[in-house]
């Protein structure tokens, strides 16, 4: 276990337990469901990050795999489900965190995500981080942060921009696992090791290198593809039901903004009264 990358992560959960009594305190309190996303991404995170995965990823570029993935997609996508703007809010009070809200913009967290996914996987970086503790930390939290800020605009935590509704999340997600397949297929498919350091390594099951790279591609790939179909049928029904919800509004001769803005941040039901 690494003190160094668990602390902050036991940390920020201590801060989120203590914002949502409070919230709970002063009558506002969070949908169930939120704390409890939150609290499987903490799970996730510390599974990511202590024994064994930590040790097997060492060993193994596919049990590596499985941890960037833990920390950079799954984890990420918890404890952003998990976030609020209420809970955010004193974080959001300082104007040095509140000038970051530009890189949860989806034109800028995209590239960002994609720039970090492939920069990471160059050789003398990837394997750099398997030989140095602090780039290895560096290195995962380089992939939480970019897998939250890539998740943050489909989810709104806060406010994305007005035209990036249900229609434009789901092209955005289709745009987030074409980048992440052509990364799997390259490793599937290459035939030679990448990284050395694997070569080397005293890889369980009997693996050869280029085996475990392939194993490590079809992981990055079918994990992807499970999150992408979830995400994709999530929106689907979303836009289906904002869809018939916004009719019925619209009918009613309320404001055409207005209406958009309430179905799609859940205030529908205020407006209907």
């Amino acid at each position: 276990m690494d003190p160094f990358q668990l602390l902050p992560i036991a940390i920020g959960a201590l801060f989120y337990g203590l914002r949502v009594r409070g919230l709970r305190r002063r009558g506002t309190p969070l949908p169930t469901w939120k704390p409890v996303v939150f609290g499987l991404g903490v799970v996730l995170l510390v599974v990511a990050l202590t024994w064994p995965l930590e040790e097997l990823a060492t060993e193994s570029f596919a049990f590596h795999m499985v941890q960037h993935l833990l920390l950079g997609d799954l984890a990420a996508l918890c404890i952003v489900a998990g976030l609020t703007g209420p809970v955010l809010r004193p974080l959001l009070s300082v104007r040095a965190v509140r000038s970051l809200r530009v890189l949860s913009h989806p034109f800028v967290a995209l590239p960002l995500w994609a720039l970090n996914l492939y920069v990471w996987h160059l050789p003398f970086l990837y394997e750099a981080a398997l030989r140095h503790d602090s780039i290895h930390a560096l290195e995962h939290a380089a992939f939480f942060a970019a897998g939250a800020l890539m998740w943050s605009p489909v989810l709104e935590v806060l406010p994305a921009p007005e035209w990036f509704g249900t229609a434009w999340k789901m092209g955005y997600m289709v745009v987030v696992r074409a980048l992440s397949t052509v990364l799997g297929n390259v490793l599937v498919w290459s035939g030679d090791p990448f990284y050395s350091f694997y070569e080397h390594a005293d890889r369980p099951f009997g693996l050869s290198a280029a085996g475990d790279q392939g194993i490590a591609g079809a992981v990055m790939m079918v994990e992807g593809s499970l999150v992408t179909l979830g995400a994709l049928a999530w929106l689907f029904l979303r836009l289906a039901a904002e869809g018939e919800l916004r009719q019925e509004l619209l009918e009613r001769g309320l404001d055409p903004r207005a209406v958009r803005r309430a179905v799609r941040y859940g205030r529908a039901e205020d407006m209907a009264k």
